[in-house]
């Protein structure tokens, strides 16, 4: 796993609308014992400390006391009571905050990943957090898993192409989050425009552009 250089702990110590955007175009890394599997991030959501849509705003429970852990830990949850969603731990300890990582460009691992979902196209194996979870087998077994590592089941890895990747893939897009009805208003969703694997997209004229 030498070739993949995992992004430092600092990374995430900012606040979590500050890290999400940050995020797109590394690679999202599952070791496997098949070899690694994953791609770049291309879609992302942010979760902070005074937003009502954060599992952490009603306080520390079981489910979630991974977010108020060490900046660069996994936070894996089960959502409908069937499927998982990863997220990177952001903030020092005691402030919980988390991105949620939505979509992902398969880019190593491919046969790997369509044993665990086959699909007939391409562009809905990892076009979703639940869909990139399940084809990356992603499960709360995860939950805490060090993204810091490369030896860990679970890391996040700098792209060293990033610049291109993003002139590439861009513009980038900022956008209300999805799914939600709490705090749905704010804007702290951010894409790839240019990525086919994006989960969903919004109007031109609606979306901010960076």
């Amino acid at each position: 796993m030498s070739k993949f250089k995992p992004l430092p702990r600092s990374f995430y110590e900012p606040t979590a609308d500050v890290v999400a955007p940050k995020l797109l175009g590394h690679w999202l890394i599952r070791n496997t014992p098949q070899g690694p599997c994953g791609g770049p991030i291309v879609e992302t959501e942010a979760y902070v400390s005074d937003d009502p849509a954060c599992h952490a705003f009603g306080g520390k429970t079981a489910r979630n006391q991974e977010m108020w852990g060490e900046p660069g830990r996994s936070y894996v949850y089960l959502i409908y009571g069937y499927h998982w969603c990863f997220n990177a731990v952001c903030q020092p300890i005691g402030i919980a905050e988390a991105v949620l990582v939505r979509a992902v460009e398969p880019m190593w691992g491919e046969d790997f990943m369509h044993k665990q979902r086959p699909v007939a196209d391409q562009k809905h194996l990892t076009n979703g957090p639940a869909k990139l979870c399940k084809a990356m087998d992603i499960d709360r077994a995860l939950d805490g898993a060090d993204l810091c590592d490369n030896k860990s089941p679970l890391f996040i890895a700098e792209n060293p192409q990033l610049k291109s990747f993003l002139a590439e893939r861009g513009p980038l897009v900022t956008t209300t989050r999805i799914g939600i009805t709490r705090a749905a208003e704010r804007p702290l969703r951010f894409y790839l425009d240019g990525s086919s694997f994006v989960s969903r997209r919004v109007p031109r004229a609606k979306a901010g552009r960076g």
